[in-house]
């Protein structure tokens, strides 16, 4: 089975099309969303219906901290998050929150787990940035490979025999085959706002066949995203931030 993993789409519709159409382009058997359908972006029904749309033919979808922010107004976020979810909440039909709302924290399927950000506290929206951060993870559970978004920047890290979390090297757009000898767990990155310097929209597929985890970028129209933020009067940091990739 070859599953395309997304995460993080935030609201984007040109980044989501864009990504949507790349997998079309592949042989794909099943999406898998890790998360924050909305905030930051200024599509949010338009995302939330498409990915309900998807979740109906049999993708997993799972909830992130802006999601669960849109029912819970304590959620902890920073000004321009928030100013952009207080918008975005009445944007919304009882149909969306409903969706949104029943989204469950972290998906288990055979030895593969997925979760918006760590696997060790799902609700608590830990950033896995490092070795000491994804040790937690690896510890809860005995999944081969876990799969997580939330922090905006592909990465992926090893748990070895001996004991230790390792980070490793991947090229994009080349499958990496992850080693049996070895548990596995990859940042995927962001379809609709990266951080990592790069502006295109990421994504990643991994084959279970194959064993083998291949990171993704696409290109978009970050400026006709921008354009429409700017023209809700959206806070501009957002914007901008969108055509740097940081």
């Amino acid at each position: 089975m070859r599953i395309a993993i997304l995460t993080d789409i935030h609201a984007n519709r040109e980044a989501l099309e864009s990504v949507l159409e790349d997998i079309r382009q592949r042989s794909i058997d099943r999406i898998v969303c890790l998360g924050d359908i909305v905030g930051y972006g200024p599509d949010p029904v338009w995302c939330v219906e498409t990915m309900m749309r998807l979740a109906e033919k049999g993708a997993v979808v799972v909830k992130g901290n802006h999601d669960h922010a849109i029912e819970d107004a304590g959620e902890d976020l920073n000004s321009a998050a928030r100013r952009v979810i207080d918008w975005t909440r009445p944007q919304l039909t009882p149909e969306h929150h409903a969706f949104l709302a029943g989204l469950p924290m972290i998906h288990r399927e055979g030895d593969l787990l997925f979760v918006h950000a760590s696997a060790n506290s799902p609700s608590d929206w830990i950033y896995v940035v490092d070795a000491a951060r994804a040790r937690g993870s690896f510890a809860v559970c005995d999944a081969r490979a876990i799969f997580c978004g939330h922090r905006h920047v592909p990465d992926l890290m090893s748990f070895g025999r001996d004991g230790e979390v390792h980070r490793q090297r991947f090229v994009t757009g080349h499958p990496l085959p992850l080693l049996s000898s070895r548990r596995w767990l990859a940042v995927v990155g962001s379809v609709g706002q990266p951080r990592d310097g790069n502006p295109k929209a990421a994504y990643a597929i991994f084959d279970t066949q194959k064993n083998e985890l291949e990171f993704l970028r696409v290109s978009y129209d970050a400026a006709k995203t921008a354009a429409k933020l700017r023209a809700l009067g959206l806070p501009e940091s957002l914007a901008a931030r969108l055509m740097q990739g940081s």
